[in-house]
């Protein structure tokens, strides 16, 4: 079983960690047998937030009676220390728990830091003082802002995108987190469906001993893969090395890695989908794609008003008008049989 800690924090885990982001799109009792199958499986931590609607709920209804044998971090996106506390207390309830082991700033534009005017960092060591966390962490998609927070040192762990997809600097992230002793938590370790070999995916994450990757599951398939990795954990061999490669070549550059930061789109498109069909329909090939309903949010797309919210909200900086342009171009074509697939 290969373990990972994360830095100063010294949670030590097997290095599978679980997303709970996918379950609120699964019914109460699913939710419930896939985090009491994870758990019996040999996952014990176990990744949420406030916003993910049911999701800690969820996991509260399942996880409450053995909460002392296993690790929950989740988060606030909240900007305002009233907004925090109300965060807070909500997730506690939820979770049905008086601790949360990682709490985690969701996303922010900026690194939360004391005397910055917003009273956010302050209210995590109020938090951390009545023992209702016991550490601090932030999640960002933002390299910069990443960065900084590591840099800080007011941080107990990271949370960031981290797959083979990574650039050098993502990679230099992780390995400035082991020199910090932060944890590095990678999240979309298969940028978000793109990548459909999980068995690739987990050697890659091998390679870094302090990154806990937390796969996001909805389906028993899913989480039965990771669960078999456990104790047989893939490695970096000739066939998946040439499968990453190819990847590598394929998909680097500028992609849509569906955080879905830049919804919702004032045109009603389907942004995190639609950008990057193109990928999905050769990659994932499923007769869903080419829907009715698929089909009418592609041409949605028909109406976009140019407007640049998207641009302004991405993380990554992409033309995401551009994107979805190219996108439908695209689909059009496979449509009308001019591309097959």
């Amino acid at each position: 079983m290969t373990q990972v800690t994360l830095g100063r924090t010294g949670i030590t885990v097997n290095k599978n960690g679980f997303g709970a982001l996918p379950i609120q799109r699964v019914s109460v009792e699913y939710a419930g047998a896939l985090l009491k199958r994870a758990y019996d499986g040999g996952i014990r931590f176990f990744d949420t937030a406030r916003a993910y609607s049911d999701s800690e709920e969820k996991m509260g209804l399942a996880l409450h009676d053995i909460r002392t044998k296993l690790y929950i971090s989740t988060k606030t996106a909240a900007v305002t220390v009233e907004g925090f506390w109300k965060d807070l207390e909500t997730s506690l309830r939820m979770l049905q728990t008086d601790y949360i082991d990682i709490y985690q700033f969701h996303n922010p534009s900026f690194c939360p830091k004391p005397g910055d005017g917003t009273g956010l960092y302050e209210a995590m060591l109020e938090a951390k003082a009545q023992g209702k966390i016991h550490f601090i962490g932030i999640t960002n998609h933002r390299q910069h802002v990443a960065k900084e927070a590591v840099e800080s040192g007011l941080y107990d762990t990271l949370q960031f995108p981290f797959c083979y997809l990574a650039s050098g600097a993502d990679i230099e992230l992780v390995k400035l987190c082991r020199e910090k002793n932060i944890g590095f938590i990678s999240m979309k370790g298969l940028s978000g469906g793109l990548l459909a070999n999980s068995a690739a995916a987990y050697a890659w994450q091998a390679q870094f001993d302090n990154a806990l990757p937390i796969w996001g599951v909805q389906r028993e398939t899913e989480l039965e893969e990771f669960l078999g990795y456990v104790q047989n954990p893939p490695t970096m061999d000739g066939e998946i090395k040439a499968l990453i490669e190819q990847d590598q070549k394929e998909l680097i550059g500028d992609f849509c890695r569906a955080c879905g930061y830049c919804m919702p789109c004032p045109a009603g498109i389907e942004i995190s989908n639609c950008a990057r069909m193109s990928q999905l329909i050769r990659r994932s090939p499923s007769a869903n794609w080419l829907s009715e309903e698929s089909q009418k949010k592609m041409m949605k797309i028909e109406e976009c008003r140019q407007c640049g919210a998207c641009m302004k909200k991405c993380p990554y900086q992409l033309n995401t008008p551009a994107l979805l342009q190219k996108n439908l171009e695209d689909y059009k074509k496979i449509l009308s049989g001019e591309i097959t697939i």
